[in-house]
């Protein structure tokens, strides 16, 4: 890659960018409100947890864990204190199911990463649970891929001026691609490098904002198998 090139680091998100992930929280989700039934509908449980998660962000961070425990903490809560020990047993088996799905990889991801790798430099930059997230790069087959990898306990612009000069030639060389535009997007170009939205059919309510279309520096695509010619119309325009 030619030093003055206007492209040369490709950042990537994990979860429902490169393997399924949000699926598993629904579903999850679903049965956590079924064993509260008798104490709400589905929908009351499942506001009652959103407003747990949103509470225990800032001390449980993102992941499984932080989740299984705001699980916890609201079936304590809508039971009043008498939630039976059996039910704790449950999401506590929910949680650690959740831990040990298996890898389930997202159209042309592999393919994409196999033919940017060596042109670019490529870096995963995911936030959540390290054992989680190392565990599900080693299952995905494509830690080889990265020539780094990051996990992170939140995703700003500080995060990625930081890590893009770390492992690249700072943002303005820089491009992060992700289906959050709050996590993976925004911030991105907020610190001078290209944000690319991918679209995911199910993405958590708490990663939700407007899209920046007024900015020259996002683009938005189907899928992953447009980001090849994505990114060489900017790694070499015209």
């Amino acid at each position: 890659m030619p030093h003055d090139s206007k492209l040369t680091t490709i950042g990537f998100d994990a979860d429902d960018t490169l393997w399924q992930n949000e699926q598993f929280f629904r579903m999850t989700e679903k049965r956590f409100a079924a064993m509260l039934a008798d104490h709400g509908e589905a929908e009351h449980i499942s506001a009652r947890l959103l407003e747990a998660e949103r509470r225990n962000l800032a001390v449980y961070g993102f992941g499984i864990k932080g989740f299984t425990l705001s699980m916890i903490e609201t079936a304590i809560e809508v039971t009043q204190g008498r939630v039976p020990a059996s039910v704790i047993s449950e999401i506590l088996d929910a949680g650690r199911e959740m831990l040990s799905h298996p890898i389930e990889a997202l159209p042309h991801a592999r393919e994409t990463v196999e033919r940017l790798a060596g042109a670019f430099r490529l870096v995963l930059i995911t936030k959540g649970d390290l054992f989680d997230q190392e565990r599900k790069l080693a299952g995905s087959g494509l830690g080889d891929l990265f020539d780094a990898v990051e996990i992170v306990s939140d995703k700003s612009a500080a995060t990625y001026a930081r890590l893009f000069s770390r492992h690249g030639d700072g943002p303005a060389k820089s491009m992060m691609v992700g289906n959050s535009l709050k996590s993976d997007v925004v911030p991105a170009i907020e610190a001078g490098g290209w944000g690319v939205h991918v679209p995911h059919e199910l993405t958590w309510v708490l990663e939700h904002v407007e899209a920046p279309v007024a900015e020259p520096r996002f683009h938005q695509i189907s899928d992953l198998g447009q980001l090849p010619g994505l990114v060489e119309s900017i790694a070499n325009p015209g």
